[in-house]
């Protein structure tokens, strides 16, 4: 039974500190002394870090999500707009808004560039890592 527990008591400890929560924190609410826990943190390095990854991972596909239908919009808008300045004559005085609206549209297309970042890991670090990650898993699954 106690090894139950403490199975239970790890998990919740990788969740709450996977949420960024402090040791002295985590020790109030497990009741368990700061020291185990940075043992566990060592131990659960791996676990820790996937978990943390999987739930940003998520927040930022919900991000994604808004931040690609505004840029949809933002670019469909700026499409219209470029094709309308095309059909007109300069010298029209309300071509000096659609200038201004164009360009706007341009600033705005231009803060929401994404570069995109790519890792790279170490072949020892990735073969480890995929190991901890099906461990993880597999302890996930069992509880």
């Amino acid at each position: 039974m106690k090894i139950m527990k403490d199975n239970k008591t790890k998990k919740r400890f990788i969740e709450l500190r996977a949420a960024g929560y402090s040791f002295d924190n985590i020790a109030k609410q497990l009741k368990v002394a700061k020291s185990t826990l940075i043992d566990w943190s060592k131990k659960f390095e791996y676990e820790v870090a996937n978990l943390k990854a999987i739930e940003l991972e998520t927040l930022q596909e919900q991000y994604y999500i808004a931040k690609k239908a505004r840029i949809e919009i933002i670019g469909e808008q700026t499409k219209k707009l470029k094709e309308e300045l095309m059909q007109r004559d300069l010298v029209d005085v309300p071509t000096e808004k659609l200038y201004d609206l164009f360009l706007k549209y341009m600033q705005w297309l231009k803060h929401e560039e994404v570069e995109p970042v790519f890792q790279r890991q170490k072949e020892d670090d990735v073969e480890d890592m995929i190991k901890n990650t099906l461990t993880t898993v597999e302890r996930w699954k069992a509880n």
